[in-house]
């Protein structure tokens, strides 16, 4: 099982890794917590709004902010 702890951890590591001015995919999140990753997706993009509501990550769509779980389509996620 995965919980929220591991998938924040997964999230801001690869936000850092990849550093400021550049994104990842939630999916590069789910993909390194485990190999069926899809089920996850819904999980890693509510806690990746948790995150962004508290500053730590930025949500965005085409370039503009948005709110992880609302998003219609993919959505990226960096340093704010």
């Amino acid at each position: 099982m995965v919980d929220d702890a591991l998938i924040a951890a997964a999230i801001l590591q690869a936000v850092h890794a990849r550093g400021a001015g550049k994104t990842i995919c939630p999916s590069e999140a789910a993909r390194a917590l485990a190999n069926d990753w899809r089920p996850l997706m819904p999980e890693v993009r509510r806690v990746a709004q948790e995150l962004a509501n508290d500053g730590q990550i930025a949500t965005t769509q085409k370039g503009q902010p948005v709110r992880a779980q609302e998003a219609k389509g993919p959505i990226r996620l960096g340093l704010p």
